[in-house]
């Protein structure tokens, strides 16, 4: 039996087509479940280096997981107007487009991508099964709706150093493709599709490709890719760098409508930080009635980023007789956050940025204590005791480099 077989009959889990490769490399082997696929979490026996890859050089990460669906047809984009809050009457041919979609309370299903294929052709993106809910709503719909999850293989290259060896691999240039556009091009005689999109918050692209063709362009981008420190990147340092780009996870930092065990566990866009992405202006799209009602009335929540203020967060350990304790890998864990006695929010993920030498966290907190620049209190354990230590409500992105956004050309 082969190694993959032995895996998947042991595990019961689908393997990306990058398998072959990826499995090799891991040289901890510590894997993630992740829609039903197995997922490196690093490659190394530390994280580290591949977080800097990110941030430095260029890290190269297996997206298959992704779920995908393609929606074509007359009706398609009328559908999709309808299902998710962006306006994608105005999405271009070559456009992607982040969004949100939610139930009829205006509460979050699910958030991810919709790129305009062609006309009337569109694929998007999520981080759960979203097929039932789909196909439920294009009832009655002159459009075809197809899972294309298993039958579209994707790679993330990230990093200052991505464009430059796309551009050593592609037939066409990639100087000029702006932030949240794509691109089809070719790698040799290997048709791809190229997105300048990313979950890192750095310049960087995701590779759509056909499974068959995966082994040749892994090889392809890691030889090409070596002399600018590519860098195989597992989901302890993509937590990192997601966190420093202030975006959320689904199942960490919200939890899904049609999830939700009871109602205070759902979010609106607007609790999220996503009213930016909720358009108003549209004639109709499930749950505009209820986020309609909420901006009059205003969120019961904000979703803001926070730092704990190093300080105070030190003394609490010296006290002990202890250096200070920092987190080593990004958490996920609910944390109470204070203003005097009264618990007015909970960090939901957290993590020591490298980069920034900062403690960050993101975080719900009651929007009348959610004001830029508010102090509030942390709680931590030192030594088995509950300590309570200052954090400050900041802006996010922590991250944000003009490399993100900009173009050569």
């Amino acid at each position: 039996m082969s190694y993959e077989n032995q895996f998947t009959a042991h595990t019961q889990l689908k393997l990306s087509p990058f398998f072959k490769r990826t499995s090799k490399l891991n040289e901890s082997q510590e894997w993630r479940r992740w829609s039903g696929f197995l997922a490196a979490t690093n490659y190394e026996l530390h994280h580290e280096n591949e977080y800097f890859a990110i941030r430095t050089k260029a890290a190269l990460l297996d997206i298959t997981p992704l779920k995908k669906y393609i929606i074509e047809g007359p009706d398609s984009q009328r559908f999709l107007n309808r299902l998710v809050t962006r306006n994608i009457s105005i999405c271009k041919v070559g456009q992607v487009m982040y969004t949100p979609w939610c139930d009829e309370e205006g509460k979050v299903i699910d958030d991810g991508t919709v790129q305009r294929l062609s006309e009337n052709k569109f694929r998007i993106t999520s981080a759960e099964p979203n097929l039932n809910w789909i196909q439920h709503n294009a009832t009655g719909m002159d459009l075809t709706v197809r899972d294309d999850s298993v039958s579209t293989a994707a790679l993330a290259l990230q990093g200052p150093n991505s464009r430059d060896i796309l551009n050593e691999v592609a037939s066409d240039s990639l100087d000029s493709l702006k932030f949240f556009w794509m691109m089809d091009t070719t790698f040799g005689d290997i048709s791809v599709s190229i997105s300048r999109t990313g979950y890192t918050g750095d310049l960087g692209y995701e590779i759509w490709m056909d499974p068959k063709d995966a082994i040749a362009v892994w090889d392809l981008l890691l030889d090409k890719g070596k002399s600018f420190g590519i860098t195989p990147t597992g989901l302890q340092a993509l937590d990192i760098a997601r966190i420093e780009a202030g975006l959320i996870l689904l199942d960490v930092d919200y939890v899904s409508s049609r999830h939700a065990l009871i109602e205070s566990r759902k979010s609106s866009p607007y609790e999220l930080g996503l009213g930016w992405a909720v358009k108003m202006k549209k004639k109709d799209f499930i749950g505009k009635a209820a986020l309609e009602a909420e901006v009059v009335r205003g969120p019961e929540w904000d979703f803001v980023g926070i730092e704990i203020q190093w300080h105070e967060l030190e003394k609490h350990f010296r006290k002990a007789g202890l250096a200070p304790g920092l987190p080593s890998t990004a958490w996920r864990t609910s944390t109470p956050l204070y203003k005097g006695s009264k618990q007015v929010g909970y960090a939901t993920s957290g993590a020591w940025s490298p980069i920034l030498k900062r403690y960050i966290a993101l975080a719900h907190v009651k929007s009348e204590y959610a004001d830029e620049g508010s102090e509030l209190m942390f709680e931590l354990k030192v030594e088995h005791y509950r300590k309570l230590t200052p954090a400050k409500v900041v802006k996010t992105p922590f991250f944000d480099p003009e490399r993100k956004r900009s173009c050569l050309a």
